[in-house]
């Protein structure tokens, strides 16, 4: 559809009001999506549980300068498109859930952010998205900022972080937990603007 087709050049050209519009005419579909493929695998959701997953498929669509919107071609409808993108993210994230609570951890941060996380040494996660580590930046207070910037952008380990800034060792992953957080709060926030 070419209205569609317009809508996604407006939002990757960052027009003023074009992502807002792109959320209002896809949000409805996405909520679709989530529910069908929760129902296919009899998972029951919470309004919280289809807010995160929303989110998820948003802050997924924005990763990487909108990697995934970059990559349609026209070569089917982009309602179709977004349907197939969603599922699959969607799906991504139930199993990852589900594993996780098999195995006892459940993990507070959504899809998007697992795909941007790279294993470290010790066990820990680190974000490999700069935008992603930016905008958590913002907002925080100047100690959880600085243990983000260290342990992301420098690569430092929880010892070396936690000996820099004078903090025990055991304080850096719940701040980074936090950090992470606060940006899928404020990513839903944002996509529900």
């Amino acid at each position: 559809m070419e209205v569609d087709r317009s809508l996604l050049a407006r939002c990757l050209d960052r027009e003023p009001g074009a992502w807002k519009e792109f959320v209002d005419r896809f949000a409805g579909l996405f909520s679709h999506v989530i529910q069908h493929s929760a129902h296919a695998r009899s998972i029951r959701l919470t309004p919280h549980d289809m807010d995160d997953l929303s989110a998820d498929v948003f802050l997924a669509l924005l990763a990487n300068n909108s990697e995934i919107l970059r990559r349609f071609r026209g070569e089917s409808s982009l309602s179709t498109y977004l349907t197939v993108i969603c599922r699959r993210i969607v799906v991504h994230e139930m199993i990852r859930r589900r594993m996780a609570e098999e195995m006892g951890h459940v993990k507070t941060h959504g899809a998007a952010l697992e795909r941007a996380h790279v294993g470290d040494a010790d066990g820990s996660t680190r974000i490999e998205n700069r935008d992603l580590v930016q905008r958590m930046l913002d907002g925080l207070a100047d100690n959880e900022a600085a243990v983000v910037r260290m342990f992301h952008l420098e690569g430092r380990t929880y010892h070396e972080i936690a000996t820099g800034l004078g903090v025990p060792e055991n304080s850096i992953g719940p701040i980074l937990t936090r950090a992470r957080e606060k940006l899928r709060k404020s990513s839903l926030a944002r996509v529900s603007e």
